[in-house]
């Protein structure tokens, strides 16, 4: 049994990448895409949000010398390009899905709106939600709790290549130990780096929680969704 009916899953763009350091790893994508027909199998209604790092992020190409305002509109393309290769790679697996852009951009995706996207869950599709909020200087950390407020699930799964949230970068300090639950107040106050303060402060605000696991080993989203105690759960 599942213990969320409705959820809002958050993937990195980066780790789409897997092992070839850029672009989309057809392995990592079928993985991916397993694990939610996993947990849509266990009728599971599912929103998702995927980043762009793994093509363009516009915070690091406004470093580069792009201007930020059209950056972050390339990186909202890349979450695009994203989220149609996971639709399709549900679709060949048998799995109903549906891409939803923040910005017109027929026939690539339907524009968003939460009517249409609460349709598509209600039909069992999973709803892919691209192009981040449809405006530049926020990131899909914001678009992922803005999303995950406005389809009223139940929680938010942010699906890291790290298995929860420690006191550290355990990538960079093995001396990093993990939390089990946190609050979003420690977050701030201990200025871990979980997602960036405006997304924190709306899921504190909606008290929508949030689960940070590790997305990239497989079986852990249907541990999840069924209440197993892995990753950090950060709540008021």
């Amino acid at each position: 049994m599942a213990k969320y009916k409705r959820i809002l899953l958050k993937l990195s763009g980066e780790s789409l990448m897997g092992a070839q350091g850029y672009g989309i790893d057809p392995q990592r994508l079928g993985e991916y895409a397993k694990q939610i027909k996993e947990i849509a199998d266990l009728g599971v209604q599912i929103g998702i949000v995927i980043g762009g790092g793994n093509i363009f992020r516009g915070l690091s190409g406004a470093s580069k010398g792009f201007d930020r305002y059209k950056g972050d509109q390339m990186g909202m393309l890349a979450t695009v390009i994203n989220a149609m290769a996971l639709c399709s790679g549900l679709e060949s697996i048998g799995q109903k899905a549906r891409v939803l852009t923040a910005i017109r951009m027929e026939p690539i995706g339907e524009l968003y709106s939460k009517p249409k996207a609460i349709e598509a869950l209600n039909n069992g599709e999973v709803a892919i939600f691209s192009a981040g909020t449809g405006n530049p200087y926020f990131t899909t950390d914001t678009g992922s709790s803005l999303r995950g407020i406005e389809i009223e699930a139940d929680v938010m799964l942010k699906g890291t290549r790290v298995d929860g949230i420690y006191t550290a970068d355990p990538e960079k300090d093995p001396t990093a130990t993990k939390f089990d639950t946190i609050t979003y107040d420690e977050i701030y106050n201990r200025g871990l780096k979980v997602m960036d303060l405006t997304a924190t402060t709306m899921c504190k605000e909606n008290n929508l929680p949030i689960v940070v696991f590790n997305m990239d080993k497989p079986g852990n989203l249907i541990k999840v969704v069924k209440g197993e105690n892995i990753g950090t759960l950060v709540t008021i």
